[in-house]
């Protein structure tokens, strides 16, 4: 497989990561004490993916890569919201497709906010930190980035969202711990990734 072809597949999982994280994070989970929304591993792996990504094919692919993934999130958001103004039949009902796919606006501007500051950064870092260690010890960078990248993004979109509605200091805290422990466990792949790409 040519390196054209490697990057179509890369694009591809990005956005059908950042598509279905968008779509299953209006479910909130818990497990003890940990409370986070059900999209947390769907768009943790799209770090990975933007830090491969400018490995590879550098910050101005990588940062174009992050506004396709915008524009396909408003893509899907407007061909949802038609699907739901569409009339039912008489013999569907839609509360439970309208409750999934609907999406509150404010989760809605929480996660797209969120996603164009923290995946921006994580290219900015991700480069700053290639710079900083002269293209040497991708594990620095892809952690580097991704967790500080974490941390904003889980940030904005916990307060946007949920603030007033939930207790914000647990949600942020519970995410962003798992958000680490995935970032942490990827690194392996993303030595992979950019191993199977070269």
């Amino acid at each position: 497989m040519n390196l054209e072809n490697k990057k179509k597949i890369f694009e591809m999982f990005f956005v059908t990561s950042l598509i279905i994280s968008n779509i299953t994070a209006v479910k909130i989970v818990s497990y003890g004490k940990l409370v986070f929304p059900a999209a947390v591993l769907a768009y943790a792996v799209t770090f990975l993916f933007t830090d491969v990504y400018s490995e590879i094919w550098g910050k101005k692919e990588a940062n174009t890569l992050v506004r396709i993934g915008f524009l396909c999130n408003i893509l899907a958001l407007v061909l949802i919201r038609f699907s739901i103004i569409l009339r039912p039949a008489s013999f569907y009902d839609q509360s439970s497709f309208v409750n999934i796919l609907g999406g509150s606006t404010r989760i809605i501007l929480a996660s797209m906010t969120a996603y164009l500051i923290s995946q921006h950064h994580d290219v900015w870092a991700f480069h700053f930190w290639r710079d900083r260690t002269k293209g040497r010890y991708l594990w620095i960078r892809n952690n580097a980035s991704t967790m500080v990248s974490q941390l904003l993004d889980t940030s904005i979109f916990i307060v946007l969202a949920f603030y007033g509605n939930v207790p914000i200091l647990t949600m942020i805290g519970s995410q962003y711990l798992i958000k680490v422990l995935i970032a942490a466990f990827d690194t392996p792949f993303c030595y992979l990734l950019v191993k199977w790409c070269r």
